[in-house]
């Protein structure tokens, strides 16, 4: 390799590297758009739920046979992309396998990342298969239609190119396979090119070398306009996940004040001391920006794998509401308000709101507060807490509520029961 390759190489590093940073930044801040929410406690709790559910895919391999397949895939995207390292170095410096120094060790890494390569391999095919051929219905929503179905399936094709380009390669590669050593896939490949002449080789080599990693860079950076952000979101999702009991409701301290207040009108108005019981601009939630940094992380993490819509009882009856919908249209509507600033330095209101534009009402009432879908997720994402809030501001905003609904509340005021009778009547049925 000569210099001109080494610098090509060092502005393409720069310029992959550079954008990602870039547009990382901007998902930075569009998840700082949310409101503050303290999760700094059990930090020791806290990583042992990242290690298990995230590193270990703990929650993947409650369905085997997806579960075992994304492990491979997943181990196959850590491991493998230690190589990425060598390719750096021989990038910059015009040096050719710079760990393979290393002797056997070196042998046993290559032997593994090809193995793991031709792994991955088969199992995106078997996804690819899943997907298109035995159709799962969870993959078939209406709001799995146009972009979100694509995404899925140019992230399988760019896995495939890239695992195939590896093996290439290294099949390619005469230095690697007169070694003789650390290629238990690529020895089989090479077998194709042994009437070849060294020059095709040597350039289906190079080829292989170059687009592997132009499709490394070009893969990274599709991460910001792609669901797999999950690859780097998961981690601190779990992370910073509901630790709480699964049921147990957050409650608004200045709500809670007041209704100390009625039980006690002689309690001190003034005794919170907390600094979040201060009365909020606005009660519940109607746009991205009154959700909190959790919640808008949680949209970003969000794979679209359709676990949460495939167990939730209200979608499965044939209600409007999908769990996995209420995750994708929150990060959309986060990335235009984002658009938004980036366009015109600060966010000028475009008219438009989470609540109604984006998300119905009609599906958030639909939701039973099961929890099924936050129990079923694989890194922890929690959508029953932004149904939760949308309603807030729908019943104590706007005073909308299904009517169902309203007369139970009014016959909790009138009657102290939801029931439609005076209290004094409740033992009638005995005299019957």
């Amino acid at each position: 390799m000569n210099y001109i390759d080494n610098i090509a190489f060092a502005i393409l590093l720069i310029i992959g590297i550079g954008f990602f940073v870039k547009n990382s930044k901007k998902i930075v801040r569009n998840i700082k758009l949310g409101k503050n929410i303290d999760r700094s406690d059990l930090p020791k709790e806290r990583f042992k739920n990242m290690l298990k559910i995230a590193f270990g895919q703990s929650k993947m391999v409650k369905r085997p046979i997806a579960g075992i397949l994304h492990i491979i895939v997943y181990a196959g995207f850590i491991i493998i992309n230690i190589e990425v390292l060598e390719i750096i170095i021989d990038g910059l410096f015009g040096t050719h396998r710079i760990f393979s120094v290393l002797g056997s060790f070196y042998s046993f890494l290559i032997g593994s990342f090809e193995i793991l390569a031709f792994l991955v391999l088969a199992s995106v095919i078997i996804f690819w298969i899943r997907r298109m051929v035995l159709q799962i219905p969870r993959f078939w929503n209406k709001e799995m239609k146009g972009w979100p179905k694509n995404d899925a399936l140019n992230i399988l094709y760019f896995e495939m190119v890239l695992m195939s380009l590896f093996l290439l390669m290294n099949a390619t590669d005469n230095h690697f396979q007169n070694l003789n050593v650390g290629n238990p896939i690529s020895q089989y490949i090479a077998i194709l090119f042994q009437d070849s002449s060294i020059i095709l080789v040597n350039i289906i080599e190079r080829t292989s070398w170059w687009l592997h990693i132009v499709g490394i860079f070009i893969f990274l950076n599709y991460l910001y306009y792609s669901k797999h952000l999950h690859i780097l979101l998961a981690f601190p999702n779990t992370y910073f996940a509901n630790l709480k009991p699964k049921g147990q409701f957050t409650n608004l301290e200045a709500v809670t004040d007041e209704v100390k207040m009625m039980l006690d009108p002689s309690a001190d108005p003034y005794a919170a001391t907390d600094e979040n019981a201060a009365t909020p601009d606005k009660f519940g939630a109607s746009d991205v920006a009154d959700l909190n940094w959790v919640q808008l992380m949680n949209a970003y993490t969000c794979t679209e794998c359709g676990r949460c819509t495939s167990v939730c009882p209200a979608n499965i009856t044939g209600k409007e509401l999908s769990p996995r919908a209420i995750m994708m249209k929150t990060r959309d509507r986060l990335e235009e308000v984002g658009g938004n600033i980036d366009k015109n330095g600060k966010f000028i209101d475009d008219g438009k709101q989470l609540l109604n534009d984006y998300i119905k009402a009609e599906e958030i009432w639909a939701c039973t507060s099961c929890n099924a879908c936050v129990e079923e997720c694989p890194v922890n994402i929690d959508p029953l807490s932004i149904i939760i809030d949308l309603r807030r501001y729908l019943v104590m905003e706007q005073s909308s509520a299904p009517q169902g609904l309203n007369m139970m509340m009014t016959n909790i005021e009138n009657n102290g029961a939801p029931w439609q009778y005076n209290q004094m009547d409740r033992l009638n049925w005995k005299d019957e």
